[in-house]
C-alpha cells in the first residue's frame, strides 16, 4: 500500500505511470473487499476468554492466559490487547497469535502485583486479520473480571512442598538438631527439616506404603501444640518502599510462611495486627481451616499507618494469650529513642511469653555503605550512613540486654530468617 501510495505522487509528475497506478488502486479494491468478506462472512467469528488464578501470590510472578477461538475456515493473525487493572501499572497488549483454522491458540503472561486487594480487569479485545492482511476486524470478547491479591501463597507453598520434601536448605533453612526429649511420647507425624533424626521411627516408616515413602518421627508432649504468634506492627515505619513493595507487605509474605511452617510443625499459629489500634487477631490453633483464617486476616489489614501502640498490643496479648507463647514481633525501630519509648511494653511482653523482635535492615544504607567515596559530599553521606547502621545494631544489642531475643535481617532474606529463627527456638524445647 505504501508503494502504491508513492506511484500515485510520481504519476503526478509523470504521466505514463497513471494507468499502472489506477490497475494498482483497482485490484487494491478488489483485495479489500474480499478481505471484508473474509472477516465478516462468519458471524461470531472469534472467541476468547481470560484465565486467572482464584488468588493472585502479591509480590510474585502470577500466570494469567489467553486463549483465542476461531471459527475461520483459514490462518488468522489475532492480536490481543487485555486491559489490565491500572493498579498493576502493566500492560496486557502486543501479543500476536497464530490462530489455526477453526482451531485455538494460547497466549500467557505474567503479572506480579504488589498490593494486596480486589482489582478489575478491563476488556479482552482481539483484533484479527486474515491472510491478506488488509483489514482487522475487533472482538470484544470479555467485558470485565476480577483479580483478588493475597500475600504470597506461591511462596507459601513453596516452603510447604520443600518442608515436606526434607529441601529446606535449598532456599537457606539451615538444619536444626533437636537437644532431646524431656516428656513422654505423644504421636506419630511426618518428618520435616529441622526434626532430630534420633526422633525417626524406623518400624512406622518400614510399614509405610511403598507408594508414600516418607520417614516417620515421634512426636512428644513438650513439643506438640505449643503457641507462636506473629505480632504485625502496621504502623508508619512499616511503610518504607523496598522493590515495588511496603516493609508491610514483605512482612505480611513472611508471617504466612512462618505461621504455615508453624501448623506443620503441629504449633498453634496466632496472629496479632496492630497500629494505633489493634486491627486483627486471630486465637493461636491448628484446628482445621487455622490457615484459611489466618490467610483471610492477612489479607483484610487495612494499616493506618500510624504510631503503632504496643501498649495495645500488650493489653492484648495479656488478654487472648493464657499460656507462655513465642512471639515474634515483626516492626522496624529507626532510632534508640524510639525503643527506648517502646522498651517497657516490650519487657512485660517478654516477663510472659518467649519475645522475638525482628527488625529491617536500611537497605539503602546498606548500598551507600558498599560505594566508593570520591568527593567530600560522598564521604559526609558515607559517615551518616554509617552513624545509623551502627545505631540499628545498637537496637538489636539493647534488646538482647534486656532478655529480649533479635533478628536483624533485609526484606529479600526477611522468610527464611524468620523460620530459622523459629526452627531454632523450637528445637531448644519448650518456649
Amino acid at each position: 500500500m505504501l508503494g502504491l501510495a508513492v506511484a500515485f505522487v510520481v504519476a503526478f509528475f509523470w504521466a505514463p505511470l497513471l494507468p499502472a497506478v489506477q490497475v494498482g488502486v483497482g485490484v487494491l479494491g478488489v483485495l479489500v473487499v474480499a478481505d471484508t468478506l473474509l472477516l465478516w462472512g462468519t458471524r461470531g467469528g472469534v472467541e476468547a476468554d481470560r484465565a486467572v488464578p482464584d488468588k493472585l501470590s502479591m509480590g510474585d510472578p502470577n500466570e494469567i492466559a489467553v486463549t483465542v477461538r476461531s471459527r475461520y475456515r483459514f490462518r488468522l493473525s489475532a492480536r490481543v490487547i487485555d486491559e489490565v487493572p491500572v493498579q498493576f501499572q502493566e500492560r496486557g497488549d502486543g501479543a500476536v497469535l497464530a490462530v489455526p483454522p477453526r482451531g485455538e491458540a494460547r497466549h500467557t503472561y505474567t503479572l506480579r502485583p504488589t498490593r494486596r486487594g480486589a482489582y478489575g480487569f478491563g476488556r479482552l479485545l482481539v483484533y484479527a486479520s486474515s491472510p491478506l492482511g488488509l483489514l482487522a476486524r475487533r472482538f470484544e470478547a470479555v467485558e470485565g473480571g476480577e483479580a483478588v491479591v493475597y500475600p504470597s501463597i506461591l511462596q507459601m507453598k513453596r516452603y510447604a512442598f520443600l518442608a515436606e520434601s526434607d529441601r529446606l536448605r535449598e532456599v537457606g533453612v539451615k538444619r536444626v538438631r533437636r537437644r532431646g526429649h524431656t516428656m513422654e511420647f505423644d504421636q506419630l507425624r511426618p518428618y520435616v527439616a529441622g526434626d532430630d533424626r534420633r526422633s525417626i521411627n524406623w518400624k512406622a516408616t518400614a510399614r509405610r506404603s511403598a507408594h508414600e515413602p516418607r520417614l516417620m518421627v515421634n512426636t512428644y508432649q513438650d513439643e506438640r501444640e505449643q503457641p507462636v504468634v506473629v505480632a504485625l506492627d502496621m504502623g508508619r515505619t512499616m511503610r518504607s518502599p523496598f522493590e515495588g513493595m511496603t516493609l508491610l507487605d514483605h512482612a505480611v509474605n513472611a508471617a504466612l510462611v512462618l505461621l504455615n511452617t508453624a501448623l506443620l510443625t503441629s504449633d498453634r499459629a496466632g496472629l496479632v495486627a496492630f497500629d494505633k489500634e489493634v486491627g486483627a487477631v486471630v486465637q493461636p490453633d491448628r484446628k482445621r481451616g487455622q490457615l484459611a483464617a489466618l490467610l483471610d486476616a492477612l489479607y483484610r489489614l487495612d494499616p493506618g499507618y500510624q504510631d503503632p501502640s504496643f501498649e495495645g498490643l500488650y493489653a492484648t496479648l495479656r488478654g487472648r494469650l493464657g499460656q507462655r507463647s513465642l512471639v515474634l514481633l515483626l516492626t522496624n525501630f529507626d532510632t534508640v529513642t524510639g525503643l527506648e519509648r517502646q522498651l517497657p511494653y516490650l519487657r512485660r511482653i517478654a516477663r510472659s511469653h518467649r519475645l522475638v523482635v525482628v527488625l529491617f535492615e536500611n537497605t539503602g544504607i546498606r548500598d551507600l555503605l558498599a560505594a566508593k567515596a570520591e568527593r567530600l559530599e560522598d564521604v559526609y553521606v558515607k559517615a551518616t550512613a554509617e552513624a545509623l547502621a551502627v545505631e540499628k545494631r545498637e537496637i538489636a544489642r539493647m534488646l538482647e540486654r534486656h532478655g529480649i531475643g533479635s533478628l536483624l535481617t533485609t526484606p529479600e532474606h526477611l522468610t527464611v530468617d524468620a523460620v530459622n529463627k523459629y526452627l531454632q527456638i523450637k528445637a531448644q524445647g519448650t518456649f
